[in-house]
Order: C-alpha cells, then sequence, then structure tokens
C-alpha cells in the first residue's frame, strides 16, 4: 500500500498538468478546426463581392 502511495505522489501531480493543458489545447484546437472549415465560404464571398465590387 505504500508503494501506490509513493507512486501516486510522485506521478499525480504531472498526470494532474498534462490532463489539464491537453484539455486547453483541445479547445484551442477545436476553435481552429471550425475557423478552418469557415475559410472557404469566405474566400468564396470575399472573392464574389471583389468581383461585383
Amino acid at each position: 500500500m505504500e508503494s501506490w502511495m509513493s507512486l501516486i505522489s510522485d506521478v499525480g501531480f504531472p498526470v494532474v498538468v498534462t490532463l489539464y493543458l491537453l484539455h486547453r489545447i483541445e479547445q484551442k484546437l477545436d476553435t481552429l478546426n471550425d475557423t478552418i472549415l469557415q475559410l472557404p465560404d469566405h474566400l468564396n464571398t470575399r472573392s464574389s463581392n471583389q468581383k461585383t465590387g
């Protein structure tokens, strides 16, 4: 039992920090993905506005 407690105390903090950072990166990647998916529509709208304007 003591070895488990030592393992948790040694590894627990890095695991928590890693999960926190992965969660933050995931949100930023979702935002980036949404932006990339909207890019073709934005470029098409911009190019059609330049042709008529």
